[in-house]
Parts: structure tokens; C-alpha cells; sequence
């Protein structure tokens, strides 16, 4: 068999762990409408503070991108999860016995939260169109914003994936994840324009990858993009994933030579 197929069986498996548990699944499609929702009623006066985005955009407008990219960081961040629980069942030993490839086993991790990831956006769009947010970026701006929640999702899900690899634990992986997506989150502009923050924010901002996301699929909805911007934003976070899913493929090696 191929690589493609061998990616293909390896996510069909991913699907059924996550469908046998009907409650966890569910709860991937409401944890973003709470978010969007919540922080959506929470902050909406916003707005009205001087110098924030263009005028006439509604907070609804503003934080449905960041919201789509927050559920992809925090879904993908617990990528590494099911590697651990691999790995303590004798599964990921067999696994690696097999012809299967490391790269099929990584990449198949990467295609499954990524479906995931842009089935939850489109969830979270349609909920912010029946709640009044219209976005003019037309089809291409939709396509473009998911593009981001894809590479997003690559980015953070071979992260805990390698590390998942390397300490094998679920304490650890739930200490590193966490004690990373929520600084990154607040040092964005994801739910606050960074024009209003401190200058450091704004700075660190820069060179945030969620922010990169983030900034790329809000411009995208526009109806004047600054494809500039957006494409220059994209381009960074496909690189930061090319070294990243390289990263978790040596893990795989260092895992086998180790086991």
C-alpha cells in the first residue's frame, strides 16, 4: 500500500477513537459557540472605544476569526494525547513494527484535527451569521481563513505530537500545552485589537503564530483583504509547520531507537 492509503487508514482510525465517545465529539462543536457566544456578550461595547478596527464592524465581526482560530490551537494542542495513550498500550510499538510510515503516522494525526478543526470553523461562522456578522470576503476570504485554521492546526498538533513523543506523559503534555496556548492567545489580538494593549503586547504579537493566523483570516473577510498582509501571514505559520511536523518525525526516530 501507499503512503496515502496508509495516511488514510491511520486517520480512519483517529475518526473512530473520536466518535466512539459521542459526548467528547459533541463537545468539540459546542466549546466554540460557548466561546463565541460568552466573549461575544461579554466585550461587545468594545466597539466604541476610539481607535478600534474599522469603524462600523461589530465585536461579533471582530472575534468570530479569533475564536475559529483559538478552537483550532487548543483542539490541535491535544493532538499528542492519543500518541501517549499509543504508546502506553504496546499500540504505537506495533505501529512502528509495521510498514507504515513515521511520516503516514504523523501526517494522518495532522489530517484528522484538521478536519476537525475546519468543521468546527464552519460551525462557528454559521453561528456568528445567524447571530447578525456578515463577513464580505466573499467564498475566496471563507477559503483563505480556512486555509489558516489547516495550517494552524499542523502547526500545534505535530507540537504535542513530538512532544507527546518525548515525554510520554500526559501530565507533561497537558502542562506544556496549556502553560503555551493561553499566553499565546491573550498576546493576540484574537479577542482585543492590539492597538488598544500595551506596546509590548502589540511587539509580541508579531511574532506569534496564533496572531499570524488570526490577523490573516480576519483581513481575508474583508471586503477590501490586503492579500499582502494575508499571504505574508500564511506564508510564515506553512513554514513554522514544515518544521514543526519535521520535528515530530525525528521524535518518531528517537522513539523507535530508544523502544
Amino acid at each position: 500500500m501507499s503512503a496515502v492509503t496508509h495516511t488514510a487508514m491511520l486517520a480512519a482510525r483517529a475518526a473512530r477513537g473520536t466518535l466512539r465517545v459521542p459526548v467528547f465529539a459533541a463537545m468539540q462543536v459546542v466549546q466554540p459557540l460557548i466561546w463565541l457566544l460568552l466573549f461575544g456578550q461579554l466585550f461587545q461595547a468594545v466597539v466604541d472605544i476610539p481607535g478600534f478596527v474599522a469603524p462600523g464592524a461589530t465585536y461579533l465581526e471582530f472575534i468570530t476569526p479569533g475564536v475559529v482560530m483559538m478552537t483550532a490551537m487548543f483542539g490541535a494542542a491535544w493532538a499528542g494525547t492519543g500518541i501517549v495513550e499509543d504508546c502506553e498500550r504496546g499500540v504505537m510499538d506495533h505501529l512502528l513494527a509495521s510498514p507504515a510510515s513515521r511520516m503516514s503516522i504523523q501526517v494522518a494525526s495532522l489530517v484528522w484535527f484538521s478536519a476537525v478543526a475546519v468543521a468546527q470553523a464552519l460551525v462557528v461562522l454559521a453561528v456568528a451569521w445567524a447571530c447578525g456578522a456578515r463577513f464580505d470576503g466573499g467564498g475566496a476570504g471563507l477559503l483563505v481563513l480556512l486555509l489558516g485554521v489547516v495550517l494552524l492546526t499542523c502547526v500545534f498538533a505535530a507540537m504535542s505530537n513530538a512532544v507527546a513523543l518525548v515525554t510520554r506523559q500526559q501530565e507533561a503534555l497537558i502542562g506544556i500545552s496549556q502553560g503555551l496556548t493561553i499566553p499565546l492567545m491573550f498576546l493576540s489580538s484574537a479577542v482585543m485589537d492590539t492597538r488598544l494593549s500595551a506596546g509590548w503586547v502589540a511587539t509580541a504579537a508579531r511574532v506569534n503564530p496564533f496572531d499570524w493566523a488570526v490577523v490573516a483570516g480576519r483581513e481575508a473577510l474583508t471586503a477590501s483583504p490586503d492579500w499582502g498582509l494575508v499571504w505574508g501571514r500564511l506564508g510564515l505559520l506553512a513554514a513554522l509547520a514544515v518544521v514543526m511536523t519535521g520535528l515530530a518525525t525525528a521524535a518518531f526516530r528517537a522513539y523507535r531507537s530508544a523502544s
